[in-house]
């Protein structure tokens, strides 16, 4: 179900490809695409980073997310949003086939009880080591999260477009990150508890590496009860 990159495809010289949202809900600051902007041009695993905003609206996010990959090509896709609700890099596992928006896109739109893709699978799982990813955030004093519900937002939109764009394309693997509020640039919505910005790369980073060097995910318990 979830796996690491393999070598072979690093060795191919294909890059990592991270995205960011601009900001939403009337913030003028979203850390999801600062982190993009600060790890493009590093090479993290041996790999180049390159990086892409995407924009807060349902009609459009994928169409410059498809752009983005058949530009890059990149070997593993690691896309990123705000959560300001939350206080940890969380690792999301699981995209569903469903908008329901709480508030309108930057667009002004606002969808209820909609399909990402009409006659798509219901869910995707994504293609990364999840499990060893929280892990080794977490030995790194990095505070992280398995999550199971990416939310119904454009951040799941994405996340279920891009899984359904990896399904056809056996050797990409991807998958989606939710970052808490940034410390030096809170949210008009915060509810959580921020995170210094400099940390959220620093973990991005390293998910990142663990992403590509890791084969087999970890298998210890990562469910939840509630």
């Amino acid at each position: 179900m979830n796996g690491g990159m393999t070598s072979a495809s690093a060795a191919r010289g294909a890059p990592v490809l991270v995205t960011g949202f601009e900001p939403f809900g009337g913030d003028d600051f979203n850390p999801s695409w600062a982190v993009a902007q600060a790890l493009e041009g590093r090479c993290l695993g041996g790999v180049p980073v390159v990086a892409q905003q995407l924009p807060c609206v349902f009609a459009t996010s994928g169409q410059v997310l498809d752009a983005a990959m058949r530009r890059h090509r990149p070997a593993l896709v690691i896309a990123l949003g705000l959560a300001a609700s939350r206080s940890a890099l969380s690792v999301e596992r699981v995209a569903i086939n469903l908008i329901d928006a709480r508030i309108a896109d930057n667009a002004g739109v606002q969808l209820t009880d909609e399909p990402v893709r009409a006659g798509a699978r219901n869910a995707y799982f994504a293609r990364l080591p999840v499990k060893a990813m929280v892990a080794a955030l977490q030995a790194d004093g990095v505070p992280a999260e398995l999550s199971f519900s990416a939310g119904s937002f454009v951040c799941n939109q994405v996340f279920h477009h891009l899984m359904w764009r990896l399904a056809r394309r056996p050797g990409v693997r991807g998958g989606f990150i939710h970052l808490p509020p940034a410390a030096e640039h809170l949210p008009a919505a915060f509810s959580g508890r921020p995170m210094p910005l400099a940390d959220q790369v620093r973990g991005v980073a390293r998910a990142i590496e663990v992403a590509l060097s890791t084969v087999d995910d970890a298998r210890h318990v990562g469910g939840q009860v509630d």
